[in-house]
């Protein structure tokens, strides 16, 4: 068995394991609350209402790290940033610079594949008002910790949003916490980079304040970083 084949089988072993936990009795609550109170276009459909897993490239060297699941979007569909518009707009991105086999994600049996890159999230189950509390947020650390560590080949982190920024750095021990700005890079101590971008959220996405060359610069850039990386 390969490293990359062994990285997969550890990662779903992952993710039957996070899909179980319970830890945050409110967002348990929400989850299945949403799940029960389905929006009229998802009317009929069988919501996941599960912690949702990082998906992609086991051998990725390029990992994105978001905020939480959307109530109707990856809450919905099992599947990171899978079935609502942000998602929508980072697919694309990510697919004009060589990280995503299509434009666009609706399911997770969509056939959608993520290349050289790793989505995921620093809170795992979608918040009331998307919106975690730091007691939440550091109890679900673990769970992007554990998958970090099988991400072996990892050389770049990109943070969508000042939460999966500050998220990230606290999780890593990385002190102090450098500064969040959009196009921010910042080396870490082991050789890694530490990039940033905006979250493309509506608020961001609808009112330019995120536009698609400015975060397809972000993931063009990571892509050359992830070539540089000159750590262990």
């Amino acid at each position: 068995m390969s490293a990359a084949d062994e990285a997969a089988t550890e990662l779903e072993e992952l993710a039957k394991s996070l899909a179980e936990c319970r830890r945050c009795p409110r967002l348990v609550e929400w989850r299945e609350h949403v799940a029960r109170n389905a929006r009229h276009a998802y009317r009929g459909e069988e919501y996941w209402a599960k912690p949702v897993p990082g998906f992609g490239d086991p051998d990725a060297r390029i990992v994105i790290v978001g905020l939480a699941p959307a109530a109707h979007g990856a809450n919905r569909t099992g599947r990171m940033f899978t079935g609502d518009r942000s998602g929508d707009f980072l697919f694309s991105a990510m697919y004009a610079v060589g990280l995503a086999s299509a434009p666009m994600g609706r399911a997770r049996d969509d056939g959608l594949r993520l290349l050289d890159a790793w989505l995921t999230a620093a809170v795992r189950c979608a918040p009331p008002q998307n919106k975690p509390t730091p007691d939440e947020r550091d109890r679900c650390s673990e769970w992007l910790l554990s998958e970090l560590e099988l991400l072996v080949r990892r050389r770049v982190y990109v943070c969508l949003g000042k939460f999966a920024h500050d998220a990230l750095c606290r999780a890593l021990g990385v002190s102090p916490r450098p500064r969040f700005a959009h196009g921010a890079e910042h080396p870490l101590p082991d050789g890694r980079v530490l990039m940033c971008s905006f979250h493309p959220s509506q608020q961001n996405t609808f009112t330019g304040k995120l536009t698609q060359p400015m975060l397809r610069a972000v993931l063009r850039k990571a892509k050359v970083n992830a070539a540089r990386y000159r750590g262990g």
